[in-house]
């Protein structure tokens, strides 16, 4: 009999001892959430689970009225041993002793006899101390950003289960909870694991799904928004969940640089209506005056989109560096941004593009992008 996804996920959790769950680069409070959830999940039927996300990841400050894992990284370091083999059979190692120096370690290794033939030794990988990957909210393995880059081979001698809502997903992993029908990776997780082991879906776990779920439908204000995701967020309260603090905590209280930061650049949104395209520019003294800083823009572009339900794409341009321009594209066609990013010789992960052009005003800057979008897009201007 053919298993179901959701099967073979129960199946595969169960062999697991050592999980590392990944989310998105800029992972928002759907992978978050769908994150927190599978650690606290894992960690309740006693599986060794570490979550991989940046730890200046603005979303992180937002979604911190949630139990917060223990086991948080940012890189692979460690994640796996090297082995320096030497074949015994014709000359025996007697003693070995490690020494640094300066940028060195040295190995020093006494043979039984005579010299050490080069050709008996080997350098080989060890296994990666995890035996499952969890992706939450990945539409691809490039979507992880640099620390996929840096350890690609994982995902080809760790299973992978991928899990997500993504149109675009291309179904990367060994298991894979795909449905793009539905509302947010939180909802999917929230679905599976009240089918496969409901009575394990503690308070906690549901609190962290269901904040997940309300960030990525905006309270259910969004279009994709959908009856089953109603079902699943009622059936999430039932375990507990509190969605009216969730709410207060998403909605109601936010922090005064970030709400600061919101109005100055509210003081400056244009809209291009032929491209559905909605942005603004953000200056160094809006940083300054707000005591904000540039980690706070995805925190501004999640408020535009929220508030401007029209829009289709949604960028700000800032300055960190003199003559540099930063700019960040967030839309729901990937097709477009990924043709977008590629015009600016910038790059596209997930529903997120970003680039950098050489210039010393911010606004002009964002003016001559979005030109070059309504050139690329082929839009005439109404």
């Amino acid at each position: 009999m053919i298993l179901d996804p959701q099967q073979q996920f129960k199946n595969v959790i169960e062999g697991a001892k050592n999980v590392l769950i990944f989310t998105p680069q800029n992972a928002g409070g759907d992978a978050i959430g769908a994150a927190w959830a599978s650690y606290f999940f894992l960690k309740q039927k006693n599986i060794e689970a570490t979550v991989v996300i940046a730890k200046d990841n603005p979303a992180l400050e937002r979604f911190a009225f949630l139990n917060k894992p223990e086991e948080i990284i940012e890189s692979l370091a460690g994640a796996r041993d090297f082995v320096l083999a030497f074949n015994t059979k014709f000359n025996k190692i007697t003693n070995v002793k490690t020494e640094r120096v300066e940028d060195e370690l040295r190995i020093f290794i006494t043979p039984e006899k005579g010299s050490i033939d080069p050709r008996d030794f080997s350098f080989i990988p060890a296994k990666f101390k995890y035996d499952l990957v969890i992706a939450v909210g990945c539409p691809d393995k490039d979507s992880i950003g640099k620390i996929y880059e840096e350890n690609p081979d994982i995902f080809y001698e760790v299973p992978v289960v991928n899990i997500d809502q993504h149109t675009e997903n291309d179904q990367f992993g060994q298991i894979n909870v795909v449905d793009i029908k539905a509302s947010s990776t939180c909802e999917i997780l929230a679905e599976t694991l009240l089918k496969i082991e409901e009575k394990s879906v503690s308070e906690e776990i549901a609190q962290c799904l269901l904040a997940g779920l309300i960030d990525e439908t905006n309270s259910f204000q969004n279009k994709n928004t959908t009856p089953r995701s109603l079902q699943i967020s009622a059936a999430l309260m039932t375990k507990g969940a509190n969605q009216q603090k969730i709410i207060r905590y998403l909605y109601k209280t936010q922090p005064l640089h970030l709400l600061k930061l919101w109005g100055r650049v509210m003081a400056r949104l244009q809209w291009e209506n032929d491209l559905e395209l909605v942005w603004a520019p953000v200056f160094l003294e809006d940083f300054v005056q707000s005591r904000s800083n540039p980690a706070d823009v995805s925190y501004i572009l999640d408020k535009i989109k929220e508030n401007y339900s029209a829009g289709k794409m949604f960028m700000v341009l800032y300055s960190e560096n003199i003559g540099q321009v930063h700019g960040v594209i967030k839309g729901s066609n990937h097709e477009q941004l990924r043709a977008i990013a590629e015009s600016l010789a910038g790059k596209c992960l997930g529903d997120t593009c970003e680039f950098f052009l050489s210039s010393e005003d911010t606004n002009q800057a964002g003016i001559s992008v979005v030109e070059k979008i309504r050139t690329l897009l082929g839009s005439k201007t109404e």
